[in-house]
């Protein structure tokens, strides 16, 4: 194999080795799951590259009935960017207390000098290192005549426990490296312990691993915004952002690829692309394309739609509605009915949530607000839970730190919304929406945060 070839190899088995975690928003919906989902699967299928879907946080209501309809996992949780244990975790051979030091020096003369004891549980005992070893045959040899002609042999037939160090440090894969670095450099330890929830051996980290880890590889899809992202994006290696939002994008370290286009759903994008690379999305994964953008554009009627958003809807219905498939009955119609009823109603859910499960915050003149949506399909329900909605509302300001906050509660049947402000400062009462008896506001026709509402309140906070 010529040295080119054999680079090339190498860097293929690396971006292999190396996940690529392809996450949406915090607070994510559909669209943002189903295009982590399926970004992730043609990264996989077109540049065989080991990409992972994600989410920043917990999944709403709808799009854990998708999950659940077409047999599809639940993206893996990450909700902080920061390098963990893990990523610096190298698991070596390991032995036991009772047996003979041999062992663990044959161990160690492959890892560089470490040879991890262990339990019969799989917990740590000890670790056996160069200078264990060397305090070990001090301890045996001592400074008597007789002593000092024992063999290596003799030395080595000890058990391993009487060599091993028992005061390594221990810690948990998940714990941040950044939250212990500086105390760590400062530690006369060398090495320490990866262990799992459960107290079991994961792995052995060097110090000077700690100094440089390895950064998180990210993909955004659904958003481009820091204040929407997972938390310490900074740490990350970010590769590429996929969008269809506002421009608010994080500075990056490097060149990324960018891509933020007008129509009115993420897995539109992503669609387009597996069409572009000759492929067809399996039905699983066409089904949850549709999905994501049936959800964002309500089943094509919102006034965010496209007519590539309609396009991408044929097609995907078309690789989606097939024999076999658990939807292979329906009609782009008929499945987008279920699935906005799948996630409309305000009985199912707290008002906490409510409020929390589909926000958005915005900067915008001196104010930092928030905006919620909710869907429902009949506006009579809103009567009774309007004053836990404020409550909830008012939560969410104090605990968030914003001016105001609101919710925007969208009859998906009727097409219409209504919204409910908390704090509303002055400007706020020159909104084009009529206020009813009950402290909301009519919008009719407005069914879009992106597109309707939010426009209409920036340009009233930043006037």
């Amino acid at each position: 194999m010529q040295s080119v070839e054999i680079n090339q190899f190498v860097q293929e088995k690396s971006e292999m080795i190396s996940p690529i975690y392809v996450i949406g928003h915090v607070n994510p919906d559909t669209d943002s799951v189903a295009a982590a989902i399926s970004y992730s699967w043609l990264l996989k299928e077109r540049d065989n590259l080991y990409a992972i879907p994600a989410r920043a946080g917990a999944i709403n209501q709808q799009t854990s009935w998708l999950l659940r309809q077409l047999g599809l996992e639940v993206p893996i949780l990450l909700s902080d960017a920061s390098p963990r244990f893990e990523s610096v975790s190298r698991r070596l051979d390991t032995t036991t207390p009772d047996k003979p030091l041999r062992e663990a020096w044959a161990i160690a003369s492959r890892t560089g000098g470490l040879a991890p004891i262990l339990n019969e549980d799989g917990t740590p005992y000890g670790l056996v290192t160069g200078w264990t070893l060397f305090e070990f045959i001090s301890r045996s040899v001592g400074t008597h005549p007789k002593q000092q002609e024992m063999r290596i042999s003799e030395i080595l037939h000890a058990p391993c426990n009487q060599a091993a160090d028992i005061k390594v440090p221990k810690f948990q894969a998940s714990t941040r490296i950044r939250d212990v670095v500086n105390h760590l450099l400062r530690s006369e330890k060398g090495e320490y312990w990866v262990v799992d929830d459960n107290n079991r051996y994961l792995g052995i980290c060097r110090q000077r691993d700690l100094v440089n880890p390895p950064r998180l590889k990210l993909i955004l899809v659904d958003h481009n915004e820091d204040q929407q992202a997972l938390g310490s994006l900074e740490e990350a290696e970010l590769l590429e952002i996929i969008d269809h939002h506002k421009l608010g994008n994080p500075a990056t370290r490097t060149a990324i690829r960018f891509m933020v286009d007008v129509v009115g759903s993420t897995c539109t994008l992503i669609s387009e692309r597996i069409y572009d690379a000759g492929l067809s999305a399996p039905p699983q994964i066409a089904n949850v394309m549709l999905a994501g953008i049936l959800a964002d554009t309500l089943i094509l009627r919102s006034p965010t739609t496209t007519e590539r958003d309609r396009e991408a809807a044929r097609r995907l219905s078309r690789w989606a509605f097939v024999p076999g498939n658990p939807m292979s009955n329906e009609t782009i119609e008929s499945f987008g009915e279920k699935l906005l009823a799948a996630g409309a109603g305000l009985g199912t859910k707290s008002a906490e949530d409510v409020v929390n499960s589909d926000m958005k915050t915005y900067n915008a003149g001196d104010l930092k607000f928030s905006i919620s949506q909710v869907e429902v399909s009949d506006h009579r329900e809103i009567t009774d839970h309007i004053e836990p909605l404020r409550d909830a509302l008012k939560s969410l300001r104090k605990n968030h730190n914003l001016d105001f906050s609101m919710l925007m509660i969208t009859d998906v049947v009727q097409g219409s919304s209504r919204v409910l402000v908390e704090n509303p400062p002055a400007i706020l009462y020159d909104l084009p929406y009529p206020p009813l008896s009950d402290g909301t506001l009519l919008a009719e026709g407005v069914v879009s945060r992106k597109k309707q509402l939010v426009p209409t309140v920036l340009s009233l906070v930043e006037s």
